[in-house]
């Protein structure tokens, strides 16, 4: 947490230096503020500079970090993190199909040549056994791909809902703080 803060802290020191390096008449350089970054639009209501903007809207992180024990740029890794757990699960669940058939046929024509043996044709119980355990098998192991699936999306769609309620507090939290230093905010 202290490392987030120093670095928040050092990107915008670096962002106060060039925005004081450069003449109040210059364009803007492109450069995003904190706020900005976060989505957050703030306008200073009382006339300040953007270099204090800079420095109001560092402390407000800080703060808003503090009291909602939320960091955005953490959750945005979780976020991320989660939905590449996610797709390594479809894409294990589909890959659990592969061979599934093999299996089944290898299976059914053990089964259906003992069978045929005990009829008296191993050779046709066996074509049998494996026609009927490669379609078994596999209708069942795509039935277990599929809930695979199905609990990757949910959990997938519910980590992006616990990311978006985090980051709507925080903002909640940085807007509140920037407003009581008399700017104007929107999210």
């Amino acid at each position: 947490m202290r490392f987030v803060t120093l670095l928040v802290s050092i990107a915008a020191a670096g962002v106060v230096s060039v925005l004081h390096a450069q003449s109040s008449i210059s364009p803007p350089s492109g450069t995003k503020t904190l706020a900005a970054t976060l989505k957050v639009y703030a306008f200073p209501g009382a006339g300040q500079a953007a270099a204090q903007q800079s420095v109001d809207e560092t402390e407000c992180y800080n703060w808003a970090v503090q009291e909602t024990s939320i960091d955005p740029f953490h959750v945005a890794n979780q976020a991320a993190e989660q939905q590449q757990q996610a797709a390594q699960q479809q894409q294990q669940a589909q890959q659990s199909t592969q061979g599934a058939a093999i299996k089944g046929a290898v299976g059914g024509a053990a089964g259906g040549a003992i069978i045929g043996a005990i009829a008296g044709n191993a050779g046709k119980g066996a074509a049998i056994g494996a026609g009927v355990g490669a379609v078994g098998n596999t209708a069942r192991a795509q039935g277990q791909a599929q809930k695979a699936s199905q609990q990757a999306a949910q959990q997938s769609q519910a980590a992006a809902k616990t990311s978006a309620t985090q980051m709507t507090e925080f903002k909640k939290a940085f807007s509140a703080c920037l407003e009581a230093k008399k700017y104007t905010v929107r999210y």
